[in-house]
């Protein structure tokens, strides 16, 4: 079984750990190490140049202070200077927990969407993937800007929506990943009986924590393999079916 982690927050790691991660696990195809900020693209690029299996995607993370205009025009500076060394634009989006939390006002809600739509630009320009952090409400705001940017390739990781939003992703031929919740929580499960296989990936968004069978663990891409076991129960295909499937989705809509 070979497997890749199409969303790993790999910087976020101790060096030993991410050795751990990357050393010695040869069922591991790659990792999509995605972005929070400036030095988080920063990181990543630096492990892509010592590990292969690293392919890095630079963003800023929604679920945060809104840069200044003077942070945000470093970071395009710096991203348009690594254009050729990044796997996609990511990770990005809009910030749902800080919306719920109030934590956010009117105001920089519309301001995030205004960063999110740089994004979408330059992913069209520069013709690269986009790696979405688009849940619940926000998801279908993300998919009327996708549409209004012509933006195809769009990869909505951990996705939690409603069934409505779930049907305009499919026909619009979105993505979407599945982390090991899938192993112990229904809703997510109900998400990957409805979403084709063929715009499938799994990935663990480590080193978030998870619950159920994983707690109190470090999460490692490792988890992954859980994935492939439910995903093969819910899909009525063998494990192999299911890894050789969602591996090939992910090198073709990464170009990995």
């Amino acid at each position: 079984m070979k497997l890749i982690d199409a969303h790993l927050h790999l910087d976020k790691y101790k060096n030993k750990e991410i050795d751990s991660i990357l050393v010695g696990t040869e069922w591991l195809e790659a990792v999509v190490a995605v972005s929070f900020d400036l030095d988080s693209c920063k990181r990543n690029l630096q492990l892509s140049k010592k590990y292969k299996k690293v392919k890095p995607a630079f963003g800023f993370h929604p679920e945060q202070d809104l840069p200044s205009e003077a942070d945000i025009s470093s970071l395009i500076d710096w991203m348009t200077l690594h254009r050729a060394e990044m796997i996609a634009f990511g990770e990005v989006g809009l910030p749902y927990y800080l919306k719920q939390e109030e934590k956010v006002s009117s105001v920089q809600i519309g301001q995030y969407i205004e960063l999110l739509e740089t994004f979408l630009k330059l992913a069209r320009n520069w013709e690269k993937p986009i790696v979405l952090h688009a849940v619940y409400d926000d998801a279908p705001i993300v998919c009327d800007l996708l549409e209004k940017h012509s933006v195809e390739k769009a990869h909505f990781h951990w996705f939690k929506g409603d069934d409505k939003t779930i049907t305009r992703m499919i026909e619009n031929g979105y993505f979407i990943s599945v982390t090991p919740e899938i192993v112990y929580k229904e809703k997510i499960k109900k998400i990957a009986q409805i979403y084709p296989l063929a715009q499938m990936m799994v990935e663990t968004d480590g080193p978030w924590p998870f619950e159920g069978p994983f707690s109190g663990k470090m999460t490692h891409p490792a988890m992954m393999k859980e994935s492939i076991s439910m995903l093969a129960k819910i899909k009525n295909q063998s494990e192999t079916e299911i890894s050789e499937r969602v591996l090939k989705n992910t090198k073709e809509f990464y170009s990995i």
